[in-house]
């Protein structure tokens, strides 16, 4: 009999993979936490944000040892069209205080804490090691093969946190749905500006912070566009639906240009010199394109899993990664212990679907589709856009039109139909009421 080099293998050590190790360590398990870059976060990009509430029972009191770059107490959405610009705008003072709400962080800052959170609890990390593929006893999974000499790592269980393009998932045969349709190219250019500047054109002081999101930023190709601010830098980029980028034919990095031209952005960002350029794909296809989330042996969190909620207003994807990585490590745990790896899906989907990480993916399901089409890219935010610049615009002598009067003269202009708003409100309130 081959004995196992440990209970759990992680593979990858980004949050969901390092809160996978976190639980499964804690629990009792021999646990190594396998990260093909020279440190945690070396190689990973993300918008921005981490929201705190997933944080509180991984690791309570959080917030007095993350390294966070400011506190998110604005959250702004912000609708392009043209050169003008409408936005909802929400400030909370609240969230400027324990137990916070969301934070701005730098990924090698935060990856790598997690990550010393998992040895912390008895984790082994192994950075610079690939891991090539799975070893198997028949169908189930019992290990993995990395590019070291004499590398193979055998374990009952196998935690699969190796990003978007999972080749373990792959491999195994459990991944979901990977056409080009149900993903997106993020490209984000880290800025580096002067602190005060940052707090006075974004007003905030100390460490509060921004985080804007925008729907009509990226022309003909659908997606959206984002700014948050750190406390020297300001996160700029745009997210962009691959298959409509791809037949554009226009290259991310100008559509990130002409959105920073923008006259609602440009000011925010000029005279800022770029210090770091990075793209990464996203699963926005929502959980009707998930997988099986794994098999005998082996369980999938994180982006692998394609749990990142992409619904407008909420593009989240960290806290859906250590959600998902933290349960997935506690059933690998408690599966090895018992010697039950054949029942371990089905026990990590059923967890799953009874807190936040699914049930959101559930409820929002239709988001995806509903948020990208052509009518919420393309039309709505002109539509709102000729609404305020109606009211707003003084036409004296001339009386003041009436807000049905401008919004009828709206939806002819852009050819949108009552009942294609009505069909659309109803979605929208099915969605996310």
């Amino acid at each position: 009999m081959t004995t196992n080099d440990f209970d759990v293998i992680v593979v990858g050590a980004g949050p969901a993979g390092s809160a996978a190790a976190i639980t499964a360590a804690r629990a009792g398990a021999r646990v190594v936490l396998i990260e093909r870059g020279p440190y945690p976060g070396a190689k990973n990009m993300f918008g921005g944000v981490v929201y705190g509430r997933i944080m509180d029972t991984l690791i309570p009191g959080w917030y007095d040892e993350m390294p966070v770059q400011r506190w998110i107490t604005r959250r702004s959405t912000m609708l392009l069209a043209g050169d003008r610009s409408f936005s909802v705008d929400f400030r909370s003072g609240a969230w400027g205080r324990a137990p916070y709400n969301g934070a701005t962080v730098y990924r090698s800052d935060f990856d790598s804490w997690l990550a010393d959170q998992a040895v912390a609890a008895g984790a082994t990390l192994v950075c610079d090691t690939v891991v090539t593929g799975l070893l198997r006893d028949g169908t189930r999974v019992v290990g993995v093969q990395t590019d070291r000499d004499d590398g193979d790592l055998r374990a009952p269980m196998v935690v699969a946190c190796d990003g978007v393009n999972t080749f373990l998932a792959k491999e195994a045969g459990v991944a979901g749905d990977t056409a080009a349709g149900h993903y997106t190219l993020g490209v984000k250019e880290t800025l580096a500006l002067d602190r005060g500047e940052i707090e006075s054109r974004f007003n905030v002081r100390g460490t509060d912070g921004v985080d804007i999101e925008v729907v009509g930023s990226t022309g003909a190709v659908p997606g959206g566009g984002f700014i948050y601010t750190n406390l020297d830098t300001v996160s700029v980029g745009v997210v962009l639906r691959l298959p409509e980028l791809a037949s554009a034919r226009r290259r991310p990095e100008a559509i990130l240009a002409e959105f920073k031209e923008h006259g609602a952005v440009a000011p925010l960002v000029e005279g800022a010199e770029i210090v770091e350029y990075s793209a990464h794909l996203i699963p926005e296809g929502g959980r009707d394109v998930m997988g099986s989330f794994g098999c005998d042996g082996m369980l999938v969190a994180g982006d692998a899993a394609a749990l990142c909620l992409a619904a407008g207003i909420w593009l989240e994807g960290v806290n859906f990664a250590i959600g998902s990585g933290a349960v997935a490590g506690r059933v690998a745990a408690r599966s090895a212990r018992q010697n039950q790896t054949d029942v371990a899906v089905g026990q990590y989907r059923t967890e799953l679907e009874s807190n936040f990480v699914l049930a959101d993916h559930n409820k929002l399901r239709g988001a995806p589709h509903l948020i990208l089409g052509e009518r919420m890219q393309q039309r709505y935010p002109q539509i709102m856009c000729d609404i305020a610049e109606g009211m707003f615009t003084v036409e004296n002598p001339k009386p003041k039109p009436g807000l049905s009067k401008i919004a009828r003269s709206a939806l002819r202009r852009h050819k949108v139909r009552i009942r294609d708003v009505a069909r659309d409100g109803r979605d929208i309130w099915r969605t996310f009421g």
